[in-house]
């Protein structure tokens, strides 16, 4: 005999409420990285640049230890390196160490683009359609880093468009490396309008399954940035 007791059926209310995602909060922790890699982004902290504890942690209104955390993630990144007798310094990297990064990204993208056009979702191409459209809404209103944000979440989301798990986190272990590279290559308004428009080709070529012309357009993407970012280095 089952002495379980019997379940109540859900209440109308409490099905609906079960539908409801929950609101997502943000540590102190997350915060502090998000704030300290914009800074890093966009020059503020320059290559090179030691990391000095107490004026960026009264700057950003946290104690020392939040800011540590932060820097130890940042450098598990490859933003930041801690040098012995120096500290944490946000990292500087020459046009070769770029070229390797961006070679290797070229690859892991173009397979990345490729197999998304294979195994992505309608919903999954959908969602980066969307993103691409906002983020020409940031290119519009002239806000370049909300912009660059956006540019970089497409490029992730195409690579995890892919299924591949592997794939996808060895491609967002390069790509935060040369975040920065990345970004004042954007800088003058011909470049930025050049990248804009590889975008555009690339969100055509993902929407209509086209494996090569897609992988043929990361190519150039990529081959582009090295060239832009080569220019202000």
């Amino acid at each position: 005999m089952n002495d379980r007791p019997l379940e109540r059926p859900a209440s109308p209310d409490e099905a609906r409420l079960g539908e409801i995602v929950p609101i997502a909060r943000r540590t102190l922790h997350g915060e502090v990285v998000n704030h300290l890699r914009d800074m890093i982004i966009e020059g503020r902290l320059a290559p090179g640049t030691r990391i000095n504890e107490v004026q960026v942690g009264a700057l950003l209104g946290v104690s020392r230890t939040p800011l540590r955390e932060a820097i130890k993630t940042l450098a598990s990144e490859g933003l930041v390196e801690v040098v012995p007798a120096k500290g944490a310094v946000v990292r500087k990297f020459s046009e070769n160490d770029l070229f390797q990064i961006l070679e290797v990204l070229k690859s892991i993208e173009q397979l990345g683009g490729r197999l998304a056009c294979e195994r992505a979702s309608a919903d999954k191409i959908a969602a980066i359609a969307a993103m691409h459209r906002r983020m020409l809404g940031f290119y519009e209103a002239g806000n370049r880093l909300e912009y660059f944000k956006l540019n970089q979440a497409i490029h992730s989301a195409i690579v995890e468009a892919s299924g591949n798990a592997v794939l996808a986190e060895t491609h967002t272990m390069l790509q935060s490396r040369i975040k920065r590279a990345r970004f004042i290559g954007h800088g003058e308004p011909q470049k930025w309008a050049g990248a804009v428009a590889e975008h555009e080709e690339m969100v055509v070529a993902l929407g209509t399954r086209d494996a090569d012309r897609l992988a043929a357009v990361i190519g150039r993407h990529l081959d582009a940035s090295l060239a832009r970012v080569r220019d202000v280095i």
